[in-house]
């Protein structure tokens, strides 16, 4: 039930992100994430890094390097984003940030062999060096490497963030509606709420999620 309505909140959210308006009756949060850290606002940067920043190591873990260098690396990857997302434009396509910062990962990594291999072979390791250019074949792809898994793990860091947006009701009626699977006049029997308000604080909660993570 619960992997069931997962799913069911993440096909929610792109069916969102295809929607041409949609508003939040807080207006300190109606600006999407990406437009607040282009603002340089500090704290929409560390929740902006929250969400994301997992995602960049783990492509990093998955194209072959190690705990501390794919550490390294998002270090790295991040100090980029930070000085050009104010260049980021979107590519009128969902997803299209995901697939930018990939674009800056697999940028750096590529850079990271190289490097790597060029400190060995000045050391008179050549075969190693040799062997460390090999760039493992993730790192020549055009598209990132997302499964369905790091859109899931995702959305659940950005909920986690937005989850102190609402009141516990409004948040149980979503929770127990999108994920659970609830019928909506049973949850709004115990929460006392109609089963209208019910669904609009799905409405409500998805709205926020898709501000969150727009890539306007």
């Amino acid at each position: 039930m619960l992997r069931q309505g997962v799913h069911g909140y993440v096909d929610a959210h792109r069916r969102l992100l295809h929607m041409p308006s949609l508003t939040h009756s807080s207006s300190s949060t109606s600006a999407s994430l990406l437009r607040r850290v282009q603002a340089k606002d500090p704290a929409a940067w560390d929740r902006f890094a929250a969400i994301f920043a997992p995602l960049v190591y783990g492509w990093a873990c998955r194209g072959g390097l190690q705990g501390s260098d794919a550490e390294d690396i998002v270090q790295d990857v991040f100090r980029r984003v930070f000085v050009k997302i104010g260049t980021f434009q979107k590519q009128r396509l969902p997803g299209s940030l995901r697939r930018w910062l990939w674009v800056i990962t697999r940028n750096r990594v590529r850079l990271f062999f190289r490097q790597r291999g060029s400190q060995i072979q000045a050391t008179g390791g050549s075969e190693a060096a040799l062997q460390l250019a090999e760039v493992p074949d993730v790192w020549q792809r055009e598209e990132d490497p997302s499964t369905p898994g790091d859109q899931e793990a995702l959305l659940h860091r950005a909920l986690a963030l937005i989850r102190g947006d609402f009141s516990e009701d409004t948040w149980q009626a979503f929770w127990r509606l999108a994920v659970e699977g609830h019928a909506a006049t049973a949850i709004g029997a115990d929460l006392h709420l109609s089963p209208s308000a019910v669904r609009q604080a799905k409405y409500r909660v998805l709205c926020r999620l898709r501000e969150e993570l727009s890539d306007e």
